[in-house]
């Protein structure tokens, strides 16, 4: 079991400035991939972000290339994700995730295995 806990969620006005931190505990030796995900009301879960563990392979959604990097601390097992030029758009639950039993790639929801509780950012115009 992997346990992960997330952080660094809050209120910001537009053009401002977050960082997320997705701690994982337990079997984290196995962890192969982490990647962010988002929910907005009325929408879709998306990809954000993801991150393979090994090498520091990274993929971005299209709508946060350029605003958004993730980045890894291997020895806290923890996951970034900083956000930059936040927009209105930006708002949303924030969900980190782990992939533990193989790679299979950073931008599908089912590539992963396990799921934090989630954080809210909410961007204000």
């Amino acid at each position: 079991q992997v346990q992960l806990v997330e952080s660094g969620g809050g209120l910001v006005q537009a053009g401002g400035s977050l960082r997320l931190s997705c701690e994982a505990s337990g079997r984290t030796f196995s962890n192969v991939a982490m990647g962010w995900f988002r929910l907005a009301p009325g929408k879709e879960r998306d990809f954000v972000a993801g991150i393979r563990w090994s090498g520091g392979r990274t993929a971005y959604a299209d709508s946060v290339k350029g605003r958004f990097t993730i980045s890894r601390e291997n020895a806290k097992n923890t996951v970034y994700l900083q956000m930059n030029s936040l927009r209105p758009e930006d708002t949303a639950v924030y969900y980190c995730a782990a992939a533990t039993t193989s790679y299979r790639g950073l931008l599908y929801a089912r590539y992963y295995d396990y799921w934090g509780q989630g954080t809210q950012v909410t961007v204000s115009s």
